[in-house]
């Protein structure tokens, strides 16, 4: 089976060479929108690239605001800023994430709280975080407190993995009934629908990533949106050191940071923005065919939840066990196709495993089954 798989990967990749997991693909305007950036001098933090990027995000994703930072994190970072969490308070997510996610919280001096994720999604269940919310917490003058800690539950982050989308209404729902704000971890889903709504416009706000494995990339890169006019204009001033505007004077009027995304990535951005209606069919059909391939085999390959529209950023399968995962990602990578296992659950590492959890049964399963396999755009 792993040999028929190897040979059917290279097959569709049509090549007898190493397979990345997921390499970036330039198509259009890239080299075009770069000459042009280096040309005009404005390579870094001012031009015009960055402002259209962000007006091109927004449209594509139907948010009113999107703000543009050096990386997925720092707009997490950002958001989870503008949902109001502070040192000492509290943030539910999910163990099955990227550390990114977790490093945002810690960022701030908060502490995160770890509730399952959903078998369908992969996504942080609105089941196990009203379980959570019942049996933990109580609503005091507005605000939810952890009744054990005795500290505030500011925000709730979702993480859409693989750019499978989160049951991302249900969780907005339960996080209405306690007043905690929802910052949508969509790094991985651009391009990714959920009952027809772009990810990452459900919360207060939302946060991408355009690192170099992403469905799109700017090099590095990040974005923020929000249909918040007061958060859009606060989460620009203080990703951009807080600077007041003025011709000549530096007066800054607050902490802020130095997370501007340059100029020259933008140009990247637009350029690759242009294709991505592109690049999600040509993904659509990877998929498709890994579905066709897996069909009846002990491995199942994971195709997402019903009521979410893919952008199948990294394509992923099932194994039986432990053992047959290993095995798997042993051949798989000695052959030149490149596999990864998902990551290892956040509470199990070292800066993590004091943090307070719910019954992460659904996650501790993934965690020794899932393999991603490769998902670059097939032309």
């Amino acid at each position: 089976m792993y040999q028929e798989f190897i040979s059917f990967t290279k097959k569709t990749f049509n090549t007898e060479a190493f397979i990345p997991l997921h390499a970036p693909i330039f198509l259009g305007n890239e080299k075009k929108y770069l000459n042009e950036c280096i040309d005009s001098t404005f390579v870094s933090s001012v031009g015009k690239f960055v402002d259209q990027f962000e007006a091109d995000v927004a449209k594509f994703t139907g948010a009113k605001h999107a703000i543009a930072t050096s990386n997925g994190t720092s707009a997490l970072h950002i958001g989870l800023l503008m949902a109001g969490v502070s040192k000492e308070d509290e943030v539910i997510t999910q163990p099955l994430t990227f550390i990114a996610t977790c490093n945002a919280i810690s960022y701030i001096g908060a502490y995160p709280i770890f509730v399952d994720v959903d078998k369908e999604t992969l996504g942080l269940s609105p089941e196990k975080l009203e379980y959570f919310l019942v049996n933990n917490t109580e609503v005091i003058n507005g605000e939810c407190i952890n009744k054990s800690t005795k500290r505030k539950i500011k925000a709730v982050v979702p993480m859409h993995t693989f750019g499978f989308s989160a049951n991302i209404e249900e969780l907005v729902s339960v996080c209405n009934r306690y007043n905690i704000k929802v910052v949508e971890d969509a790094a991985e889903s651009l391009g990714s629908y959920y009952k027809g709504q772009h990810t990452g416009t459900y919360g207060l706000v939302g946060a991408f990533s355009f690192n170099g494995n992403k469905t799109i990339t700017t090099g590095g890169g990040g974005m923020l949106i929000t249909n918040d006019d007061a958060i859009a204009k606060k989460a620009k001033h203080i990703t951009t050191t807080a600077k007041i505007p003025h011709p000549w004077d530096y007066e800054h009027d607050m902490i802020g940071f130095n997370y501007r995304l340059p100029n020259i990535n933008a140009a990247l951005g637009c350029a690759q923005l242009e294709k991505l209606p592109y690049i999600l069919e040509r993904k659509k059909v990877l998929s498709n065919k890994y579905d066709t391939f897996f069909k009846g085999k002990s491995i199942e390959y994971l195709r997402g939840p019903k009521d979410s529209n893919s952008n199948y950023w990294l394509n992923a399968v099932m194994l039986e066990n432990l053992e047959a995962r290993n095995y798997f990602l042993k051949e798989t990578n000695e052959a030149g196709v490149m596999t990864r296992p998902i990551w290892k659950l956040i509470n199990t590492l070292t800066m993590f495993k004091n943090a307070q959890t719910g019954n992460l049964d659904n996650a501790e399963w993934f965690e020794d089954r899932i393999v991603n396999i490769p998902s670059s755009v097939i032309i």
